[in-house]
């Protein structure tokens, strides 16, 4: 990516605002939360420093790559779904020698208000996974009330995610977290549509039962792929696996048939955690290949 332009790497360096693309009928809206700082050798444990110092377009002032907090808004006429709920009201800092920096997050509600779309009229919040920076507003009270803010969404979790909920303890999301969830908690399954034109896509390796999302329509595709990928470094270089992949390898395996996928015509990712360029395509760079921007 060195013939990155001076806006792009800007770009890079910064969490995401809000922003949109439209799919025939279907709009689709990425809404911040918040954002956090990942150091880039520990999040990515085999990439080098050798790498880092020949990307540097990739990195802020303070040496760390920018992950964006936050959910994807899907209208469809008058319908909604929401995939991913941020991190919520909350902030915690960072700790020295953990690969996780810094995390805020809490503007989620906020940002759906700017876009005039009130929270009780989401019918659906469908997880990628059940991370604590992804269940967010579905387990915290909303201002001034005792209840999560989505009053009247399901809760759609993949089936392998649910039944393997007890080994994400050890990355933060502990049963207590989950227990209110439960009378909420439809499972779903490979392939599934769960909301017009959005089918369910087992993404596999970065928890028990990690997912995407496909959305159709108007002959096109946006495949929100979750936390199979953290960073646009990762198109380049597939091979690398974040810290917390439950399967590393297997992780991997799936990161490389997805990169593919995304250079087929047609197709838009949709990255959570990519910095202030979460719609893009990917493709073919002198160094592998590149995440190039599609903006609303």
């Amino acid at each position: 990516m060195r013939s990155t332009t001076s806006h792009q790497t800007e770009r890079l360096r910064r969490p995401s605002g809000t922003r949109s693309l439209t799919l025939g009928r279907t709009r689709v809206t990425y809404v911040p939360d918040g954002a956090v700082q990942l150091a880039p050798r520990g999040w990515l444990p085999d990439s080098t420093d050798e790498w880092w110092e020949a990307h540097p377009e990739y990195l802020d002032d303070s040496g760390h790559l920018v992950a964006g907090i936050g959910a994807l808004l899907v209208e469809n006429g008058d319908r909604a779904l929401l995939i991913d709920a941020g991190f919520g009201p909350q902030s915690v800092p960072a700790v020295p020698g953990n690969p996780i920096g810094a995390i805020q997050g809490g503007a989620l509600l906020d940002n759906l208000a700017g876009l005039g779309r009130a929270p009780g009229t989401i019918e659906a919040v469908a997880f990628t996974h059940l991370h604590i920076d992804h269940l967010g507003w579905a387990r915290h009270p909303a201002p001034g009330s005792d209840r999560p803010p989505f009053t009247r969404a399901e809760l759609l979790v993949t089936e392998p995610e649910w039944s393997g909920r007890h080994l994400l303890a050890a990355h933060g999301t502990t049963a207590g977290m989950l227990a209110p969830l439960e009378s909420r908690v439809r499972t779903v399954t490979d392939g599934q549509e769960i909301f017009p034109g959005v089918r369910v896509r087992y993404m596999p390796g970065h928890t028990p039962g990690h997912t995407g999302y496909v959305i159709e329509s108007g002959g096109r595709r946006l495949i929100a792929f979750g936390d199979a990928l953290h960073s646009p470094v990762q198109t380049a270089r597939p091979q690398w696996s974040a810290a917390p992949d439950h399967d590393p390898a297997r992780s991997a395996a799936f990161r490389h048939q997805l990169v593919a996928e995304l250079q087929e015509p047609g197709t838009i990712g949709f990255g959570n955690h990519f910095a202030d360029v979460v719609f893009g395509h990917v493709r073919p760079g002198a160094d592998g290949p590149v995440w190039h921007p599609v903006d609303a």
